[in-house]
């Protein structure tokens, strides 16, 4: 084992993110920095490659509980925290990008935030994204919760909570834990279903989006909203 301190500059994660930018960089060598050290014997990229191999993904570490988290030596309660605090403040951010201004002007924002809030579920959940008439957030609320692939969504709920918001337009979104993006038969009929309700009070349905792993799907996109 080298130390990474002894590798060249423009090896080291820290360095070559400061240089070339977070992208850049693998999910091992993020995760390396998040750590900042080793173990006894295993430098901070070794070890971050063992805590990946061992979760399967990033995903299924980011989304594991502190006792999981807690099995890997090198890891305690502490660095699940510092963790959790990484995440939220994430979510954080991206929740003010959205409230800064139109979500309709930054479809890709509106995504990665979507994203941010369900990928790491392990059984479906069901949201929405309320809007004002300027399409400006108002607010984001998880609504419903299913197995591990469906969740049973009511559409008098759906109104309920539009006009507790006062929302001009919604965007409704849930996960496929499975990773499978398409969307299903059912998947298209709620959306059908809601874009109805919702107009008979005045509501548009702007998207219905999908997340599956690292990719989002938008039915607005594919014409089915």
């Amino acid at each position: 084992m080298c130390p990474i301190n002894r590798w060249p500059a423009h090896e080291r994660p820290r360095e070559r993110l400061l240089t070339k930018g977070p992208t850049s960089l693998s999910d091992a060598e993020l995760l390396a920095i998040f750590l900042r050290t080793g173990i006894q014997g295993k430098n901070a990229i070794e070890l971050a490659r063992e805590i990946l191999e061992y979760f399967g993904s990033l995903k299924k570490l980011l989304a594991c509980d502190l006792k999981s988290f807690c099995q890997i030596k090198g890891l305690g309660t502490a660095k699940y925290a510092q963790l959790q605090a990484c995440l939220e403040m994430s979510k954080r951010h991206l929740a003010e990008v959205l409230e800064s201004g139109e979500v309709m002007t930054n479809p890709s924002q509106v995504k990665t935030y979507i994203q941010s809030r369900l990928i790491c579920y392990p059984n479906e959940v069901f949201a929405a994204l309320f809007l004002d008439n300027q399409h400006r957030v108002i607010g984001f609320e998880e609504l419903f919760f299913g197995t591990i692939n469906a969740s049973s969504v009511h559409p008098r709920v759906v109104v309920q909570k539009a006009l507790k918001h006062n929302a001009a337009a919604l965007i409704v979104c849930h996960n496929h834990p499975s990773g499978v993006a398409e969307p299903s038969i059912a998947d298209i009929d709620i959306t059908e279903t809601l874009k109805h309700v919702l107009r008979l009070i005045d509501v548009r349905l702007l998207d219905h989006m999908i997340v599956a792993g690292h990719e989002v799907i938008s039915l607005a996109e594919l014409g089915k909203v």
